[in-house]
């Protein structure tokens, strides 16, 4: 079948989570990096379907998802629901550990789940929504990510939701350009990569 987008069911998560592991290290598969596959969605995938499953898209062939599109409508309320209800439980079934000193990171995730830096910036007030992106490689190319942004742009414009955000890896210069192509601007540079913006 070719392939098509379509919104968001609960039995996708597992396919969400396995591409944002294969497309975790800035584009590239992030296996290698983690013992635990399951860590880098935890963080930057899995709650936001949970959170709100109608701001997730996914593009699925003839294989099963190939991509998806993950976001919140207001950062700040997100921030709180981590909190509430998806920290808490990440923290007691993944205690601190040190480093193994074998090139893995698990640790490093574990710090993050347990000293959650939680967003705060201006920049939000304007941009409320935040989003996380990713394909595989045989998705790419096709258009497909173009039409998610398009596709989670609109359901966000009918919250009234007045502009959309996201962090990018500053390695990751396929997905800048490719970001600045749709529309985004940058609007806050880090040592870790950009922010880009999109007024909705």
């Amino acid at each position: 079948m070719p392939a098509a987008l379509r919104p968001y069911h609960p039995s996708d998560l597992g396919a969400i989570y396995r591409i944002c592991l294969l497309t975790g290290a800035a584009g590239g598969d992030a296996s290698a990096l983690y013992r635990n596959p399951d860590l880098l969605p935890h963080l930057y995938a899995g709650p936001y379907p949970v959170a709100d499953p109608g701001l997730t898209f996914v593009v699925v062939d003839e294989l099963g998802v190939v991509g998806y599109i993950v976001a919140t409508a207001d950062t700040f309320g997100f921030e709180r629901w981590l909190d509430e209800h998806w920290w808490p439980t990440l923290r007691t079934q993944h205690p601190r550990v040190d480093d193994p000193g074998d090139g893995t990171e698990d640790h490093v995730l574990i710090d993050r789940i347990h000293d959650w830096k939680a967003a705060d910036d201006t920049l939000y007030d304007t941009h409320p929504a935040h989003m996380h992106i990713d394909l595989l490689p045989r998705a790419q190319g096709q258009g497909w990510g173009r039409r998610l942004i398009e596709t989670l742009s609109g359901a966000l414009r009918e919250r009234g939701v007045t502009g959309l955000h996201l962090g990018v890896d500053v390695r990751n210069t396929g997905a800048i350009a490719f970001y600045e192509r749709v529309g985004f601007q940058r609007a806050r540079t880090h040592d870790w990569g950009a922010t880009l913006t999109l007024d909705l």
